[in-house]
Formats: structure tokens, sequence, C-alpha cells
């Protein structure tokens, strides 16, 4: 299972915020712990990273070494924000990066060897199809805006309660309450984990306001450093500026910090590619309007500039 390590990199400049992605990257390839994970495809991984990028002045850590699809990561964003755990809305969208997981659960119910792009295909045309098999369980968003409680009754037993919306405390705390040590969204629910298709990897977001400048950290419990960290830094983003234009405050800080900190071992063309590829420019996100809610904005309200990446690198998504 030992890969050759990749080639060292052409000299770049030092300063580049994604250097650190560079160096994260070749650090697990070369010095990463090999083991067998839950997908039986094999990962090199760290425990304990970070990252850190500079918000201000628009920027966005959007990575040049490869092209990201930026709006696939604010259209998902977007999604998690509308609480829905169907898979139908994003594909509706042409966003298909959470479909491997449903795809796979009705082949082997069906028997059925069906293409993605055909089950795809069938979720945005049939409605109870997709009610049937789109479903993802309770994730991400629907932690986030519609956190589940209990009441004990008078009967002695447990009803539901209203559900919390962790993202609109945030925002209003952060407007009330800026020096607050609370202004977390917790994606982490223990009693649901069962019911999703995937529990969460990007699971606490915390921020800080200091002076007018807001700051995000992201805490991942297990990060594909390949595929997923760059969308990751992406949504996070999005939801950092969304979240400092509602309550009132200039972007600050954004801190990723991983646990379980991975690459896959059929990434091996992907990594070696990349480490030999040099990062340039400074891309910029602008808000193009301020909505009246955090819940209501939309990708057109999104523009990406000064970006100009090299091309893209695939690889396959572990499921």
């Amino acid at each position: 299972m030992n890969q050759p390590p990749p080639p060292q990199p052409p000299l770049s400049a030092p300063d580049h915020p994604e250097q650190q992605y560079l160096a994260l990257m070749r650090h697990i390839w070369e010095q990463g712990d090999e083991r067998m994970d839950r997908t039986g495809v094999g990962t090199r991984s760290v425990f304990g990273a970070q990252l850190r990028f500079d918000l201000s002045e628009n920027r966005i850590p959007l990575l040049t070494t490869k092209r990201v699809f930026w709006k696939v990561a604010a259209r998902e964003m977007l999604w998690f924000l509308t609480g829905d755990t169907n898979i139908r809305a994003l594909l509706e969208q042409g966003v298909t990066i959470w479909s491997d997981w449903p795809l796979a659960k009705f082949r082997k119910a069906s028997g059925e060897d069906i293409s993605q792009q055909a089950f795809e295909a069938r979720i945005v045309a049939d409605e109870g199809f997709a009610r049937l098999w789109g479903e993802l369980g309770p994730v991400y968003g629907k932690q986030w805006v519609d956190w589940p409680t209990y009441e004990y009754g008078a009967d002695g037993k447990y009803t539901r309660g209203p559900g919390i919306n962790q993202v609109a405390q945030v925002v209003e705390s952060l407007r009330c309450n800026p020096g607050s040590r609370r202004h977390i969204i917790e994606g982490w629910n223990v009693a649901e984990l069962d019911r999703m298709a995937l529990p969460p990897c990007h699971k606490t977001y915390q921020f800080h306001v200091s002076g007018n400048r807001l700051s995000c950290i992201l805490y991942q419990r297990s990060c594909d450093v390949a595929l997923g960290l760059p969308f990751n830094l992406v949504g996070a983003t999005v939801l950092t500026r969304m979240i400092a234009q509602q309550a009132g405050y200039e972007p600050g800080e954004l801190v990723w910090m991983g646990g379980d900190t991975h690459l896959y071992l059929n990434h091996a063309h992907l990594v070696e590619e990349q480490l030999g590829r040099v990062p340039s420019g400074d891309p910029k996100l602008l808000l193009k309007r301020q909505p009246a809610s955090i819940f209501a904005y939309a990708i057109e309200d999104f523009d990406v500039q000064d970006y100009a990446p090299q091309g893209v690198i695939r690889a396959p998504v572990a499921v």
C-alpha cells in the first residue's frame, strides 16, 4: 500500500496563504499514519491540524493550484440554511456532491445497477421516488435550523417540542451580546447520528468578535484534504460573510481545525500533481446585496473575482 513520495514542488512565494494547504497535504502524504478506514480505501492520516486565513478586504481561501467550483460549495451552504435533507433541490441546481450515499443505498436495496446520471435524473423527475430514495436523514442543515427538543408532559410521556434554530440564535447573539463565548452552531446531535447518511464532518462553527471584525473557527472531526477541504473552506467563508453582514461586522479570520485529517491512498495522482503546482493570485468574494435575513440569500448574491485557477484534478470520492 506504500506509495512513493511526490516530487518537491517548484519554489513559490512563501507568504501565499495557499502554501498552508499545500504544506499540510505534503505533511500528511509523507508522514501520515497509513491505516484502513470505514470506506475500505485506506488513508494516510494525521490528528490535529490548523489553517488560518485572512478574510478581510473580501478575501476567500479559494485554491488556485486546482479549480474549485465555488458555486457548488455556495449552493450547498445555502441549501443547509433551508434545513432541507433531500438531494432533489440540490440536483435541480446541478449539484451532485451528495448523490453517492443515496445511490449506494438504492443499489444495495434494489439490486439495480443504475448509473449515477440516471439515478439523479429520476430523483429530479419523480417526487415520490425522491422522497423514498433522495433522503439523507437529519444531516447538517436540519440540526442547524431545527435541532429537535422534547418536552415531558403531565402524562409522563415525552413529546416533540419546538425546534431550535441555531443559526438565527447566533446572528441575534452577535448583534446583542458580541462578547459572548457561546456563538456556536453545532451539527453533532448524538441522538440522531444513526439516522444520518453521513454524520457531520464539519461539525462545529464558533464565532468571535474583535472590534468590528467577525472571525470563525470551523472544527472538522474528519477531513478529506484533497476533495473535501477545498469545499469546506469556501462554505465556511460564505457562512461567515453572510453572518458578518447580517450582524453588522466586517469579515475577520477563518480558522480551520481538523481532527482526523487525511488523504486517501487512491488520490496519489492528485497529490503529486497538485504539489507540483505554484499558487498565485488573490481571489475575492463580493456580496452584491444585503437581504433582510440570513435565510434570504441566493446564489446570485455572490460574485468571485480575480480567480484564475489551474486545471481541474479529478479523483474518486470514497463512500
